[in-house]
């Protein structure tokens, strides 16, 4: 049963949001990457954006709807980059490689990953964003069971487990290495764990 979802100036069903839209939800995922969805207020987002709390509002009536916005756009963007490394590999070991990269970007950006910050605050968040941030790690392991897969009938990649149980190996090791490595400020934490743990699926 699907939830009633207000429509959001600037934000169109399946399309990007544009203008101030957009520059609102870009604020906002720095902002809960860095700090969480609880450590940030509207008045934070329009004291950088230089915009009354009013005009924030406007495009976002609340809180929750901003938070289902972000986790919307940050899972198509994540969505699309797994499709181009699809379309761009062939080799599940280079597409596990290519998995972590993308974590490691963002943690050199000094940011974590939008759902993981979002799940440490799970038990605070509106049902909707609960949803939506089950859903976006379900979406990625169901990608990443794919892959698992075919590298095991391909015999490039070999595991104890099923393929499910793997890809959630996988999620829960990178989304903690991320956090280890973040009071470090050190990047190459975060990626000799991610070696080490796609190197134990060599065949």
């Amino acid at each position: 049963m699907g939830s009633f979802r207000p429509r959001i100036r600037g934000v169109r069903d399946g399309l990007e949001p544009t203008g101030t839209a957009a520059r609102i939800l870009d604020v906002a995922e720095r902002l809960v990457q860095s700090r969480g969805f609880n450590g940030f207020s509207y008045a934070d987002v329009a004291s950088e954006l230089g915009v009354t709390k009013a005009s924030l509002h406007y495009h976002f009536p609340g809180k929750a709807e901003l938070g289902e916005a972000l986790i919307d756009r940050y899972a198509r963007r994540f969505g699309e980059a797994l499709e181009g490394i699809d379309a761009e590999c062939a080799d599940p070991r280079q597409k596990l490689d290519r998995y972590a990269q993308l974590y490691a970007l963002v943690l050199k950006d000094q940011r974590m990953c939008l759902c993981g910050m979002l799940a440490a605050d799970y038990a605070t968040l509106p049902t909707a964003m609960r949803q939506a941030v089950v859903r976006f790690f379900d979406e990625n392991q169901a990608w990443l069971q794919k892959v698992l897969e075919e590298g095991q009938e391909q015999g490039t990649l070999h595991y104890e487990s099923s393929a499910a149980g793997e890809a959630q190996l996988i999620i829960g090791a990178l989304e903690g290495a991320m956090l280890v490595a973040r009071p470090y400020g050190d990047t190459d934490r975060f990626e000799a764990t991610a070696r080490r743990l796609l190197a134990t699926l060599s065949a």
